[in-house]
């Protein structure tokens, strides 16, 4: 009896003991994590768009559009990493998601992927090369009140009713239905290429794709992207509105280029965008530049920013945009700044944009 008590038990002990270790490597083999994070961006001021009236202002996103997000990591071992990413707009004066009424709740980013020593493949709402080219290159980065690049290349080209351009990028800083494949890092070289899809029959919004080098060594820092988009009338496909008297878009061309070098007492930046813009009948192009610099100023720094834009073929237009701001870091998350905006096209009436805000990251 007490040799079958004691065999019983010793099974027991070794099945017990072969769970623990199970569940042990079971935990350090699928180890997960998930972040929340965001930032809440507001600005008092005014603003007058060209040909437009001034408006007197308590807005969101003067420096950064508030956003609030959510990503997580589970390891799968071997090097892989099962990785998602949630991240919404919001308009903190007034409490709605998205970046205006009608965005969808999560146009930031809504992906899943995989991490490995081969680079990382995601899918689903991505934010596309051409606009991380775009923000990181100018004095100004994401700020789509201030920086005279971000409106040269995406507040222009059917954006706004109150002035009539044909110059600037059409479509999103995001694609739905997208893929991406970002390579490993190779000493401060890493390259990205993305395809969106239509998921409609018929739609030519699958025609959409990227590709993207970057390239960051000490000091030095340099990018090169190229976007083309194809459009037809298909209802919902980009192409089925017409453009500031432009109409009949069928694809769009962009390549764009950047560089900044910074001296620790001063940071340069340069870019150099062209634009190809391909009609039912005829096509047109815009050439566009931006220089820009920050220069430390006590705890702070300060922006200055100048693009200039001159398209061919449509609506001959020049546009000349410049910005100089300071922003002053209260803390590692919070900052207050002072900016303002000057906006020209030819042949319309002169736009600025004036004032003072606060940003608070988590």
């Amino acid at each position: 009896m007490k040799t079958s008590i004691s065999s019983a038990l010793k099974t027991t002990l070794k099945a017990t003991a072969c769970a623990a270790l199970l569940a042990s490597a079971s935990s350090a083999f699928a180890q997960s994590s998930v972040q929340l994070y965001g930032q809440v961006d507001e600005w008092v001021g005014a603003q007058k768009f060209p040909d437009g009236k001034s408006a007197a202002e308590v807005s969101g996103g003067g420096m950064s559009t508030s956003y609030w997000g959510m990503k997580g990591a589970e390891d799968l071992g071997n090097g892989y990493k099962a990785i998602f990413t949630i991240e919404g707009f919001f308009l903190a004066q007034n409490g709605q998601y998205g970046r205006f009424t009608g965005d969808t709740m999560f146009s930031r980013n809504a992906y899943v992927g995989i991490e490995s020593p081969y680079g990382t493949v995601t899918a689903g709402r991505l934010t596309t090369p051409l606009f991380v080219s775009t923000i990181l290159f100018n004095p100004f980065v994401d700020s789509y009140q201030f920086s005279p690049m971000v409106w040269h290349t995406y507040l222009g080209l059917g954006t706004f009713p109150t002035y009539s351009t044909d110059m600037g990028v059409t479509g999103d800083s995001g694609w739905s239905n997208a893929v991406s494949y970002s390579s490993p890092n190779f000493n401060g070289l890493t390259a990205q290429a993305m395809y969106a899809l239509g998921n409609t029959a018929g739609e030519n919004g699958a025609k959409k794709w990227s590709g993207q080098v970057l390239y960051f060594h000490g000091p030095f820092a340099a990018t090169a992207v190229y976007q083309y988009v194809n459009f037809n009338s298909v209802p919902g496909d980009l192409g089925s509105f017409d453009t500031s008297g432009v109409p009949g878009l069928k694809s769009q061309s962009v390549a764009q280029a950047g560089v900044s070098y910074d001296m620790k007492f001063v940071k340069f930046y340069g870019q150099y965008m062209y634009t190809y813009n391909q009609q039912t009948i005829s096509s047109w192009h815009v050439n566009t530049g931006q220089g820009g610099v920050t220069v430390p100023a006590g705890p702070g720094s300060v922006m200055a920013s100048y693009a200039y834009s001159r398209d061919g073929g449509g609506l001959n237009q020049t546009r000349q945009t410049a910005s100089i701001g300071y922003d002053y870091p209260l803390s590692k998350r919070t900052d207050i700044y002072a900016a303002y905006m000057y906006d020209k096209i030819s042949s319309q009436s002169s736009g600025d944009t004036y004032g003072v805000g606060l940003r608070a990251k988590f």
